[in-house]
């Protein structure tokens, strides 16, 4: 047996934990440049709170709130050149994993010159990005547990992950209490994300003895409890567990990656801006129903973990999982036309290779149209 792993993430993790943010950042600067999304954290009052925690910890608060659902290369710029204006000396990303990708991003540009899709397809790289604390308010993406920051580039639609150990956070500050305000149709599609991120790190070619522990925990965890989560939003310890299912998740695929369902879904959300939940419960049902032969006995641990009883009953008790959520639903009710085909096989295996190979059964590239046109 041989692996490697390697995260250095400090994760607080528990009820109450964001009191300790202003402790947290002032640790690694006295100038933070919030990075948070344009309502959410508005609405709950959390953005206030933390800039007074912040101001109580003598440091002085910059916010960046330009922040979409899918974040642009151009918003990463932008937030990376307002810290450099203002001299911000740390990052602090507050919201769901759209934003925590995009305060690692503005963090990263903003000590690096240069195309940053360079650096995401590989042709630099680097080790230097300003000190980032995530403080995670979806129990979804588990970015606040990896190096990854996902990042679509307007002018050729490409969705793709900057990795890099510059971008895993000092500190992830997670508190399961800030996950009670989410909609329940937003709490469906980040549960579900986090979910796929177990499974597939699991499924995954590079999965090993660490990743597996984790992954299946995470799995149970989310299995259990967010049908719970969704039916109320009084039951803590059903949030509780979901929100430590979801990190482990983000911890994992920084390890053994994604594999086929995120590698596909990546085209279709650069393509049309859809909700990355939605688009995996619209592919991966599909994917997997191709994938269960080469590899029967995960996909057995993975239905009994879901309530099930072996690989024939996998998909059935994800899809019987997706309707409790209410999140059934295809491609073509996300936008997805048969004519985009084409361009997203394409591109899924321009940007999604890794992934696609990491999964346990090689889908082609006629494979890869034919299961997106299934899915539609």
């Amino acid at each position: 047996m041989k692996f490697n792993y390697n995260l250095p993430v400090n994760i607080i993790f528990g009820r109450g934990k964001v009191e300790e943010v202003g402790i947290e950042v002032a640790k690694y600067g006295k100038k933070p440049l919030i990075v948070t999304g344009k309502n959410s954290t508005k609405k709950t009052g959390l953005l206030d709170k933390t800039i007074s925690l912040l101001k109580d910890a003598g440091a002085e608060p910059i916010v960046f709130d330009k922040v979409e659902q899918n974040p642009l290369t151009t918003t990463a710029y932008a937030g990376a050149e307002l810290a450099k204006e203002s001299k911000c000396d740390v990052v602090l990303g507050i919201g769901g994993g759209s934003i925590m990708d995009a305060a690692k991003a503005i963090a990263f540009i903003a000590l690096n010159d240069g195309n940053i899709s360079d650096y995401i397809f590989g042709k630099k790289i680097s080790d230097k990005a300003l000190p980032i604390i995530l403080v995670p308010t979806t129990c979804g993406t588990g970015s606040e547990g990896n190096g990854f920051a996902v990042l679509t580039n307007p002018e050729n639609n490409d969705k793709k992950s900057l990795r890099s150990n510059a971008i895993v956070a000092k500190a992830s500050i997670i508190d399961p209490n800030l996950m009670i305000t989410m909609p329940k149709h937003i709490l469906a599609s980040v549960g579900f994300d986090a979910l796929c991120h177990n499974m597939e790190a699991y499924l995954s070619k590079n999965a090993q003895p660490l990743t597996t522990m984790m992954a299946l925990q995470g799995i149970e965890l989310i299995g259990k409890n967010l049908v719970k989560a969704y039916n109320s939003s009084e039951d803590m310890e059903a949030f509780e567990a979901i929100t430590w299912g979801s990190t482990l998740g983000g911890m994992v695929i920084n390890t053994a990656g994604v594999s086929a369902p995120h590698g596909m879904e990546h085209p279709a959300s650069g393509l049309k801006d859809i909700v990355h939940g939605r688009g995996l419960a619209a592919l991966t049902p599909v994917i997997y129903e191709e994938s269960i032969s080469s590899a029967p006995e995960k996909f057995a641990m993975i239905s009994r973990l879901l309530g099930g009883n072996d690989e024939n009953d996998c998909v059935k008790i994800i899809r019987k999982l997706l309707k409790y959520i209410e999140l059934e639903t295809t491609l073509s009710e996300q936008g997805i036309k048969e004519e985009d085909i084409d361009w997203m096989a394409e591109n899924c295996l321009k940007v999604s290779a890794v992934s696609m190979n990491i999964h346990p059964v090689q889908f082609g590239i006629e494979d890869i149209k034919r299961i997106y046109k299934k899915a539609l």
